[in-house]
C-alpha cells in the first residue's frame, strides 16, 4: 500500500500528489514511468513520473481526471492508500548535449516534459519551450518552465493566451529565427502526429514520448505495442520514447481509439454510482 502524502488541485481537474514510495523515488530518472492500481478490481493505469524527492522518498504524479481510473484516483485524500505503485518502468530519457533543443508539449505533457527539459538544460543545452492548451486556464507550472527554458512560448486554441493557434504555428516562426538540433515531443497524439510531420519535412531529429494503451507495464502482454519503422516494439519496455519520423501514427492512433465506447461505459457508470452515494448522504 502507497501512501498520498499531499494533494493539491493545480487546474481544472488537474491534481498533483504525492505519494511515499521511497524505492521508486531512489531509482526512477527523466523519461520513466509509473503504474498504478487503485484496488483489485481496478485496472492498471501509467503515468509518468513528475519529480522526486529521494531524501523525504516521494513520487509526484501529476494527472488529468479523464477516465474512471484517474476520476478514482482523485476522489482519494490525503493520507488515504494506493494499492498498487509500481516503477520505474520504462527506459530512461537518454541525456546528451544536442545544442538547441525544442520541447513540444500538450496540455498536462507539461508535468511529464518538466523532469527531461532540467535534465537537458542541465548539461548545457539551450531549451525551447512550447505549450498548446485549449485555454489559459490549463496551463499548468508556467513559472517552472519560465526558469528551466531559455525562451518559452504558449498557443491557446481560444487565443486567452499566447499565440491563438495550434503549436505549429509557432514552429514554422522559430524555425525560421533559430537553429534547432533537436525537437522533443510528448501530449496528444494528433498533436505529436502534426509537430512530427513538421520536422521531418525539415530533416531535424525529434523525439517522441508515446502513450499507447497499456496493460501489465514490463512488456508480458503486449497492449502496447507499436510500430517503428516497420518493427514492432512494445512502448513500456523499448520505450516510452521513439524517433518520431519512424512512427506508424495511424496504426497508434486506431489502437487507442479501440475501447473508447467501453471506456464510456465504464466512466457513466462510475458517475451513476457516485451520484447515488451523494443522494444518499
Amino acid at each position: 500500500m502507497y501512501k498520498i502524502v499531499s494533494k493539491e488541485k493545480i487546474g481544472p481537474n488537474i491534481q498533483s500528489y504525492e505519494i511515499f514510495a521511497p524505492e521508486i523515488a531512489k531509482n526512477a530518472q527523466p523519461g520513466q514511468f509509473i503504474m498504478f492500481r487503485i484496488n483489485d478490481n481496478a485496472e492498471r493505469v501509467p503515468l509518468t513520473i513528475a519529480h522526486t524527492n529521494y531524501q523525504k522518498g516521494l513520487v509526484k504524479i501529476i494527472f488529468q481526471e479523464t477516465g474512471k481510473s484517474t476520476k478514482q484516483l482523485a476522489s482519494l485524500s490525503e493520507g488515504d492508500y494506493i494499492q498498487d505503485f509500481v516503477g520505474p518502468l520504462g527506459r530512461p530519457t537518454e541525456i546528451k548535449k544536442y545544442g538547441t533543443i525544442v520541447v513540444v508539449v500538450g496540455g498536462v505533457g507539461v508535468a511529464e516534459a518538466l523532469p527531461i527539459i532540467k535534465a537537458f538544460k542541465k548539461i548545457g543545452n539551450k531549451i525551447i519551450t512550447i505549450v498548446g492548451v485549449k485555454s489559459k486556464n490549463l496551463i499548468i507550472l508556467e513559472n517552472e518552465l519560465k526558469k528551466e527554458s531559455d525562451l518559452l512560448f504558449f498557443a491557446t486554441n481560444d487565443g486567452t493566451y499566447g499565440v491563438k493557434g495550434l503549436v505549429t504555428d509557432i514552429l514554422e516562426k522559430i524555425i525560421n529565427k533559430e537553429e534547432i538540433d533537436m525537437f522533443y515531443i510528448i501530449g496528444p497524439v494528433l498533436m505529436m502526429q502534426a509537430v512530427a510531420k513538421f520536422t521531418k519535412e525539415k530533416h531535424i531529429y525529434t523525439l517522441a514520448s508515446l502513450n499507447p494503451i497499456m496493460l501489465d507495464g514490463t512488456g508480458m502482454c503486449g497492449a502496447c505495442r507499436v510500430t517503428i519503422d516497420n518493427k514492432i516494439k512494445f512502448a513500456c519496455v523499448d520505450g516510452p520514447e521513439f524517433d518520431a519520423h519512424l512512427v506508424n501514427w495511424e496504426e497508434l492512433i486506431s489502437r487507442l481509439n479501440s475501447f473508447k465506447n467501453l471506456e464510456e461505459i465504464s466512466m457513466n457508470k462510475f458517475e451513476q454510482k457516485q451520484e447515488c452515494k451523494c443522494h444518499r448522504t
